[in-house]
């Protein structure tokens, strides 16, 4: 089971794990209601490394990107939810637009963005290159959505 972390705890995670020997992966996302889509791209993006950061969307950020009555769980919640998942080593929140912050901290051997975007699109791919880190593509085909899961559950959809 992974751990949720401040930026400093994860900081020293990451040091001891690359004195250690092991490579790094990190994903992001807001987890808003964990579903299958979650749960493959995480492992996708497990498998690019010994390690998996996982940065979770702060509840602020969640409602800036998704609206109104979003997210359904508190930032917290959803932190260990995705740490609980056997894929994951380590969970640290994020408030900020992207994760280039956390990128420049953790500088991870790949940053794993899902089926949604390509290489030329994820939007911290400059970072990664300056960094002289790779992005990696991870994951099944986005057919699976939050929105659209709420949507049934609510009976609209």
């Amino acid at each position: 089971m992974g751990r949720v972390l401040t930026d400093d705890e994860l900081v020293a995670a990451v040091q001891a794990d690359r004195r250690a020997g092991r490579t790094v992966a990190f994903a992001n996302g807001c987890f808003d209601v964990l579903h299958v889509g979650h749960i493959r791209y995480l492992e996708g993006a497990a498998q690019e490394a010994d390690r998996l950061v996982v940065a979770v969307n702060d509840d602020a950020s969640v409602g800036a990107l998704k609206g109104p009555g979003r997210p359904v769980l508190p930032a917290n919640a959803r932190a260990e939810l995705v740490a609980a998942l056997r894929a994951v080593d380590y969970v640290v929140l994020f408030g900020e637009p992207n994760v280039e912050r956390l990128l420049r901290l953790v500088v991870p051997d790949v940053h794993c963005k899902g089926t949604d975007y390509t290489a030329d699109s994820v939007p911290e791919r400059e970072v990664m290159r300056e960094l002289g880190r790779r992005v990696a593509i991870v994951g099944d085909p986005k057919d699976h959505a939050t929105r659209d899961l709420l949507k049934r559950i609510q009976g609209l959809g």
